[in-house]
C-alpha cells in the first residue's frame, strides 16, 4: 500500500512524464502514440516504474527497448520540471502495460 506522499508523486510523475513524451514522442518513436498509464514509485522515491502503452505498433518489445534507452533524456527533462518539488529525481524504468491487450483477449473469449 502506497503512502500519501507516494500517491502524490505518482500523480505528479504521470502528468509530467506524459507531457515530456507528448512533446518528444515523435523523436523517440516516429508514428507511434505513447501513453503513460501508471507510475509507481518506491518508498524512498528514488525509483519509478513507468507503465506505458503504444499504438499503433507491431513490435512492442522493440518500442519499449527504444524508450528505455532514452530514459536518461526523459529523466533529465523531468528533473528540470519537478526539480523544485522533489529532492531526488527517480530513476525511470519503462514497462509495457498490456492491460488493453488482455482486456481485448478476454472480450474475444467471452463472445458467443
Amino acid at each position: 500500500m502506497d503512502s500519501i506522499r507516494q500517491e502524490k508523486v505518482n500523480a505528479l510523475l504521470v502528468r509530467d512524464i506524459s507531457e515530456i513524451i507528448r512533446e518528444e514522442g515523435s523523436a523517440i518513436l516516429p508514428g507511434v502514440m505513447i501513453s503513460v498509464t501508471e507510475v509507481r514509485v518506491s518508498p524512498d522515491l528514488g525509483y519509478a516504474k513507468v507503465f506505458v502503452s503504444f499504438f499503433p505498433t507491431n513490435d512492442k518489445l522493440e518500442a519499449i527497448e527504444t524508450l528505455q534507452k532514452r530514459s536518461g533524456e526523459v529523466r533529465f527533462k523531468l528533473g528540470k520540471k519537478i526539480g523544485k518539488q522533489v529532492r531526488v529525481i527517480p530513476e525511470l524504468n519503462f514497462i509495457l502495460d498490456d492491460s488493453i491487450d488482455r482486456a481485448n483477449r478476454i472480450d474475444e473469449l467471452l463472445k458467443p
